[in-house]
C-alpha cells in the first residue's frame, strides 16, 4: 500500500487499466478462462480424486513396482560344485536309496527259496525308487517290491526279481554270499 507522501507525484506507481477485449472471440475466449479459473477455485486443486470407498476393515498394502535384482557384487565367491555325468549322478541316487543288502538267515532262505533279495533303504523312499535303484545299480530287472518298515526305524525292503534273473546269482555278484 501506498502511503502518502511515500512517493513523489511523478514515481506513483500507476494501476494498469484492463485491456477491453477487440472482438467478440476474443470476449468469450476470456470469459471462458475465467469461468474455469472460478471453478477451479470452487472444487479445490484436487477435485478429480474422489475418496476411496473401503468396504473392508482389512489394510492391504498397494502393489508396487518390483525390479529386476542388479548385484554389485558376487555374493559366493566359487561357482560351486563341479557338474557331474549322468551315469555317476544315477549311481549316487541309487546308492542314497538303497543302503544295503540284508544278510541274516531269513533272507538267504528268501534268496533261495522266492528268488528275492532283501536290501535296507531309505525310509523316504518309495516302492518306485527302489525298483529304479535296483535296475541302476545291479542292472536287474524286479518284478514286485514289498516294503516294511522295522520296529528300529529302518525300511526294509523285499525285492522279488523277475523269471529271466536268478537271486542266487545276483546275490553272488553283489558279494552277499
Amino acid at each position: 500500500l501506498a502511503v502518502a507522501g511515500a512517493f513523489p507525484r511523478d514515481t506513483m506507481p500507476k494501476a494498469k487499466a484492463a485491456k477491453a477485449p477487440a472482438t467478440a472471440k476474443g470476449a468469450t475466449k476470456a470469459k471462458g478462462k475465467a469461468q474455469a479459473a472460478k471453478k477451479a477455485v470452487e472444487l479445490g486443486v484436487r477435485a478429480k480424486n474422489k475418496r476411496h470407498i473401503r468396504t473392508s476393515v482389512q489394510f492391504h498394502k498397494p502393489k508396487t513396482q518390483i525390479r529386476a535384482r542388479k548385484p554389485q557384487y558376487n555374493r559366493k565367491s566359487g561357482s560351486g560344485q563341479a557338474k557331474l555325468d549322468e551315469a555317476t549322478r544315477q549311481l549316487i541316487v541309487g546308492h542314497s536309496i538303497i543302503s544295503h543288502p540284508l544278510t541274516t538267515e531269513s533272507a538267504m532262505k528268501k534268496i533261495e527259496d522266492n528268488n528275492t533279495l532283501v536290501f535296507i533303504v531309505d525310509k523316504r523312499s518309495n516302492k518306485a525308487n527302489i525298483k529304479l535303484a535296483v535296475k541302476r545299480l545291479y542292472d536287474i530287472e524286479a518284478s514286485k517290491v514289498n516294503t516294511l518298515i522295522r520296529p528300529d526305524g529302518q525300511k526294509k525292503a523285499y525285492v522279488r526279481l523277475t523269471a529271466d534273473y536268478d537271486a542266487l546269482d545276483v546275490a553272488n555278484k553283489i558279494g552277499i554270499i
